[in-house]
């Protein structure tokens, strides 16, 4: 399993590139950034594939129904030209709540949406032409620009029918609020026999989970239930956390000792997980960013 550090939502630029070129020399194999309502994660991943060399550069994840697929697609390029085929396109719905509420857009059908999105994302990536007329998303359109490599697409899949989806026509997922068990038992056997029944490569798995390396994690919990308390009430991340048979997000978290977190993150790789995307949440804490980096 490779190991890899969450951005988190970036103060500017130079942060983001600070905390990029860091993960790099720290030997890091990616740098993932959030799209919520800040910067751009395409945009500032393009600026960093340009200065920071090396290190994957992965979004987690970027909602599909604010955004028509050739939107996404021509982003995506510009992306992977000025990294030089370095992104890993982490794409999902959202939420309910933040499609309708927060953009006024109608959050219908989401497996079809999803499924008709990719048919126009991915045919603009591996032929640079879309001609698909769907119920939810169409495209009659082609793509210039410069060559470049098909990057992957990874989907953020927490259900049957979406892993299912991913599986057979995305290149892996990206997961959240996502505990050990959950992935074992769920999420990377689902993803991985949709992706044999297709007759497709074995999924990459990436799974995001907080991180703290302390010598008191009864606080570390308490922070980490407050940071994160929003996603014990997002529909889809509570599901996944009734299925793990927690409580909510602080009880996902891999806080303690070196050896409990260690223990933790192991844990995570035996479920099946291809690469872990690391969310410190403690300002200040050199001591979990080390612990992460004699495992790499």
């Amino acid at each position: 399993m490779r190991i890899g550090i969450f951005g988190g939502e970036p103060a500017g630029i130079d942060d983001a590139l600070d905390r990029a070129r860091t993960a790099h020399e720290q030997g890091f194999h990616s740098f993932w950034l959030p799209q919520i309502f800040g910067l751009d994660a395409l945009a500032v991943l393009t600026v960093v594939g340009r200065e920071v060399p090396g290190i994957v550069l992965g979004t987690a994840v970027v909602p599909t129904y604010p955004r028509h697929p050739a939107v996404l697609a021509a982003q995506a390029l510009t992306t992977q030209h000025a990294s030089g085929g370095r992104l890993w396109l982490g794409i999902g719905l959202s939420h309910r709540m933040v499609i309708e509420n927060m953009f006024g857009y109608r959050f219908e059908r989401p497996v079809r949406h999803m499924r008709e999105y990719l048919d126009v994302l991915l045919a603009l990536r591996d032929t640079r032409a879309a001609d698909v007329t769907g119920e939810t998303v169409s495209a009659h359109l082609g793509l210039m620009g410069p060559e470049a490599p098909p990057y992957p697409v990874l989907l953020a899949a927490l259900g049957p029918k979406m892993l299912r989806l991913a599986g057979r026509r995305a290149d892996g997922t990206v997961t959240w609020m996502t505990g050990p068990r959950t992935l074992a038992e769920h999420t990377v056997p689902t993803i991985t026999a949709a992706a044999a029944d297709a007759g497709r490569p074995a999924p990459r798995v990436v799974a995001a989970l907080p991180v703290c390396v302390t010598d008191d994690p009864a606080e570390a919990r308490e922070r980490a239930a407050r940071v994160f308390a929003v996603y014990g009430q997002l529909p889809s991340y509570r599901a996944m956390l009734d299925r793990e048979g927690v409580d909510g997000p602080a009880d996902v978290a891999l806080v303690g000792d070196e050896a409990t977190v260690r223990a933790g993150i192991e844990r995570v790789a035996a479920a099946g997980v291809t690469h872990f995307a690391a969310v410190e949440y403690t300002p200040g804490d050199t001591r979990t960013r080390e612990l992460l980096r004699s495992l790499l």
